[in-house]
This record gives C-alpha cells, structure tokens and sequence, in this order.
C-alpha cells in the first residue's frame, strides 16, 4: 500500500480574504411623520438598498420610532452597541455615519497614557531626552 500526500487545495495569500467586518449588524430607526427623520427617510429609499448590496455580511435592520429623532445603532461581534444620531442630516451625511459604524471595532476608544506611542515595561535606560540635558545647555540669546 502507498502513501499519497494530500494535494494542497489553497494557497496562502498573507491574510488576503480573511479580514472579518467587525461590525455584525446595523439597526436604522426613522420616523415617517417628524421633519428631522427627512433626510433618514430619503436615505432608506434610494441609498440602503445599495448599502445593503455591497455588504452582505452585515445584518440590516429598519424599523419605525414614531416622534423620536432617527439613529443608527451598530452591533459588534465582541457585544458592544454604539448608537449615532443622526437627526437633520442629509441623505450622504447618513451615509457617511453609517459607513463609520461599519468600520468601527466595537471598542471604546482609549486615549495613549504620557504621549508615547510605544508602551514598555521597562523605561529607556538612558532615560527620556531633554535638551538640556548634558555638559553646556545650549543658549537661545543672539
């Protein structure tokens, strides 16, 4: 009896196809009577179908608020919600925040503590660089 080996049936591509839109679902609520629901309403009609086409891994749902302020909320796959709103706004406006929420990571948005870009355990050993730092501190008189 022989072995055969396996043939290979992909070929790695560095990460190519296997990015995941973090954003899982997206939730436009309106409201057909209130004025400042216009521009969500003309939105829905003309741009979300083609929204919708060109990202079908993400959920899309529309539902009616009546006399609230239109918003979209978008659903991550870690659990958190984020909710933007987007009253008196035009059609691309909306677009716009909805593009937003789509690529959005779900986290919070944290701040980077001291300036540094780059975080360590251990400081520098020299320390952190001053210009006045060494034998002559320089002079800014003329």
């Amino acid at each position: 009896m022989t072995i055969s080996a396996i043939q290979r049936t992909s070929a790695g591509r560095n990460g190519v196809g296997a990015f995941i839109l973090q954003c899982k679902r997206l939730d436009f609520h309106y409201c057909d009577w209130a004025g400042s629901s216009k521009g969500m309403n003309l939105f829905l009609q003309h741009q979300l179908p083609q929204f919708a086409a060109s990202h079908p891994s993400i959920e899309i749902h529309v539902s009616p608020r009546p006399s609230k302020h239109p918003v979209i909320r978008g659903h991550f796959i870690n659990g958190a919600q984020h909710a933007i709103c987007v009253r008196n706004l035009a059609k691309e406006q909306i677009l716009q925040k909805a593009e937003i929420l789509r690529d959005m990571s779900g986290e919070k948005a944290t701040r980077v503590k001291g300036g540094r870009v780059v975080g360590s355990l251990n400081e520098g050993i020299r320390g952190v660089w001053d210009p006045y730092h060494g034998a002559k501190a320089p002079s800014f008189a003329g």
